[in-house]
This record gives C-alpha cells, structure tokens and sequence, in this order.
C-alpha cells in the first residue's frame, strides 16, 4: 500500500494546475503551490483546494515529494535554488518529456531521490485538462528507490505506468511530439489543401472532422495495419502520382516521407500484393 506522502508543486503553469487537481480530486494529499510568481502560485491553490506558500522552503518543510512543474530550461535553476534546503530524504520530481532525472545533479550528495514523471497527453488548459487526465499512461525514469511507491500510487488512481530507461528517453519524446505537436502540422496542411479548392477555413475545419476522427477510432481500436485504407494500400499507383504532381513543395515531401512509412505497413496488411512499383516510386 503506498505511504501517505505529502506532494507539493512548484511551478503554478498548465501542469501544475492539471496535475494538482486530479490528484486532489483522487483524494492525494497535495500540500499546495509554490512560484516566483505569487499570483500563479495563490490562483493554483485556489483552484486544487490547496495551500499557497510564499517560500520556498515551506513547500519544502510540508512536503515529502516535490513536483517542479516548471518549464524545461527552468528545471536546472530550480533545482540549484532546492540544493539551499533541507531535501534530505526528499523525492524530488520533474514532468518534462524530453529530460531525465540527471538533471538533479549530485542528488545523492544531498541524500535524495530524483524522478522524471512525464504524462503521455497534451495538457493545454490549465483549468480542464485534469478532467482528461484519466484516459493517460505515465512513464517515469530515476533512482529504483521510490519505483515501487510510484507504481502503487498511479495504480490507485488507474492510470497505468511505464518505467523507461534514461537511454531511450528522447526516443520516447519524438515519439509524442510526432503522436501529438505533428499531427496538428499535418491536418493543418490537409485544411490549407481544401481552402486551396475553394473551402473557407470555417468549411474545410468542419469538413475533415469526420474523416480525422474516424480514423483515430479506428487506429485505436483496430491498430494500425488493419485501419490502413486509400490508394497507396490499394497498390493504386496512378493515384498517388497524379497526387504528387499536383501538391508543392514541403507538402510533397511530407507525403512521400508519410507514404514510405505507409508501404510497410501495406505490406504487412496484403503480404500477397506486390507493391514494387510503388517502392521505386518513392525512391
């Protein structure tokens, strides 16, 4: 059973707020909010039901884990303002994507243990995101120590947990800007296409909703090989030519970096097809 552990943030942004609350909201004891700016720090405690701390040694003192939700380039000055506090014993974490707990340099010299927690979701509203919280998996690399408690703690509040090297931790990273930042890139582009054919903006947004969240649905509920479908899977080479000389320039070379990425999963969908046409196409 995890040990009643007293979590406090510093940080007061969209993962503050979103994280604070839905751990309040599952009954985990949050100790409240600490910021350089004051009026973050207050409305975020306000908004989880929490305290405001006006130093950050009382963030400290009342809590025994300490989440610095603060931008990436802000971790390592946060860290060396905590190094001035009594940490000792303390788990301290941060919620970036892309770095790991290294970045709490000399953590054993001060008998404490670092983490990097990192929601695989994209938190863009500070006041609603908690709310989806729930559906995302988090992947947390740092010291073996606390693994165990962290594992208890997020089964409690059912989402599941993935433990990842510090090696791979980039990897992991682009993948979710990919799953995540460039998927927006890439219906933008599917928009800009249709206002080129004479949509509105308003028009060609509304006009693609069903097609993109059909085959979200479909990618998650089937997986990737059985949700592929057009002309490219089809071996229909004609199409995919008269695509390409018709899109310009960057939107050319996105589909044809897409498309190689497509052929072998339409290879793994129709084994029996023979797509080599198409390989020497996008060669």
């Amino acid at each position: 059973m995890t040990d009643k552990k007293h979590i406090g943030f510093i940080g007061a942004g969209k993962v503050g707020f979103s994280l604070g609350r839905y751990l309040m909201e599952h009954h985990m004891d949050v100790s409240g909010y600490y910021s350089q700016n004051p009026k973050s720090a207050q409305e975020a405690a306000k908004f989880t039901h929490t305290k405001f701390f006006e130093k950050l040694d009382d963030v400290v003192d009342k809590s025994e884990v300490i989440f610095l939700t603060v931008p990436d380039h802000a971790i390592k000055s946060v860290w060396e303002a905590l190094k001035q506090h009594a940490i000792q014993g303390k788990i301290v974490c941060h919620c970036s994507g892309a770095l790991t707990s290294d970045l709490f340099s000399n953590i054993d010299v001060y008998k404490a243990y670092g983490y990097s927690i990192h929601p695989l979701f994209a938190i863009c509203d500070k006041y609603h995101s908690y709310k989806e919280l729930s559906k995302c998996l988090f992947t947390i690399e740092g010291h073996k120590q606390y693994i165990p408690y962290f594992k208890d703690l997020f089964e409690k509040l059912g989402n599941p947990l993935q433990v990842i090297s510090k090696a791979e931790k980039m990897r992991y990273h682009a993948a979710a800007a990919m799953a995540s930042n460039l998927m927006v890139a890439l219906a933008s582009i599917c928009e800009n296409q249709l206002q080129m054919c004479g949509f509105s903006a308003e028009n060609a947004h509304q006009a693609l909703k069903p097609i993109l969240l059909s085959n979200m649905e479909h990618i998650v509920h089937l997986g990737c090989v059985k949700a592929l479908t057009g002309p490219l899977e089809r071996g229909d080479i004609e199409t995919v030519k008269k695509h390409l000389h018709v899109l310009e320039d960057n939107d050319a070379l996105i589909y044809k970096g897409l498309s190689k990425a497509l052929l072998s999963l339409a290879k793994q969908k129709n084994p029996e097809r023979d797509y080599s046409q198409m390989e020497a196409l996008f060669k």
